[in-house]
């Protein structure tokens, strides 16, 4: 008796091709958008920034990108042994800090330098959902405290509503949306020379910019050079911040909402820690903090 002939087996298919990892500086899929929006954003602040009316809707943003850029200045005016003798922080007129003493050079460029890399940290939050988490703690205190020094009522509403949205928006979409709010305050910072120009050039405001100033300390380089010079290094640094955002970041959604979430445990454990003293409480089991078989070792 004969055996019957083998069935022939269908071939074994080739692995599926593998995509070869990106190169560090080129942005993934989920990270290209947020350059588009940077570029929408600078359009969008400047417009806002310079169209009478429009202007009066990001004042509570104003004054906080405004109140940062003179805070650096009465930052380093002390470190410089310098007197601080008036400061004022107004979103028509801008911002100025009077100094006795101190060294005028680096007390003038920490504004520009500090409002730079304060807005390069929040574009940089604009690509991570943790790191805009965190921010949002820095911008919630940044927009109140300016408050101490409003008196207009429209002004005050309008704080209340970018603080109510810096809440809500930690609850929409597992916190995407702080990121495009980082975004928002980053840019306006880290291209705060071009604002505090135009408020020059359009509205002559009262307080001059940092760039005419600079022209006043130096007189052979005028104030159009000095600008200049501060809009390509805003630039550099704004490149920067987007290259180093790409590197680090390159994550997509579902692994930033995991770690979102896992951020939101820890928060909540160390809420529980302060108010019941609940020494062992890890993330995934805040649940059991609370609960009988909870470990309290103050007991």
């Amino acid at each position: 008796m004969s055996l019957p002939d083998p069935i022939p087996r269908p071939p074994i298919a080739p692995p599926a091709p593998t995509m070869p990892p990106l190169p560090p500086l080129t942005p993934d899929r989920d990270q290209v958008p947020t350059l588009y929006v940077i570029v929408v954003y600078a359009v969008v602040i400047f417009a806002f920034w310079n169209i009478p009316g429009a202007r009066v809707l990001i004042n509570p943003l104003k004054l906080l990108t405004i109140g940062w850029h003179e805070l650096c200045h009465i930052v380093v005016a002390i470190f410089t042994g310098g007197t601080v003798t008036k400061v004022s922080i107004d979103p028509d007129l801008g911002g100025a800090t009077h100094v006795e003493g101190g060294v005028p050079t680096l007390i003038l460029a920490a504004g520009y330098l500090g409002s730079t890399f304060f807005g390069g940290v929040l574009v940089m939050a604009g690509f991570d959902t943790l790191v805009s988490k965190v921010m949002s703690f820095i911008l919630g205190l940044g927009l109140l405290l300016p408050l101490v020094l409003v008196r207009d009522k429209l002004t005050i509403l309008l704080t209340l509503c970018y603080e109510g949205l810096l809440v809500g928006f930690w609850f929409i979409d597992h916190a995407q949306a702080l990121r495009w709010y980082c975004l928002f305050v980053g840019v306006m910072n880290v291209l705060y020379v071009v604002w505090d120009i135009a408020d020059d050039k359009y509205f002559r405001k009262a307080n001059d910019s940092d760039a005419t100033q600079f022209a006043l300390l130096y007189p052979r380089i005028g104030a159009h050079v000095w600008a200049a010079i501060w809009i390509i290094f805003e630039i550099a640094v704004l490149i920067g911040f987007v290259f180093l955002g790409i590197v680090c970041f390159k994550r997509t959604k579902d692994q930033m909402y995991a770690e979102a979430e896992a951020y939101d445990g820890v928060s909540v454990c160390c809420l529980l820690d302060g108010a019941g003293g609940h020494k062992e409480v890890h993330v995934g089991q805040v649940a059991d903090a609370t609960g009988p078989n909870a470990k309290d070792e103050d007991k």
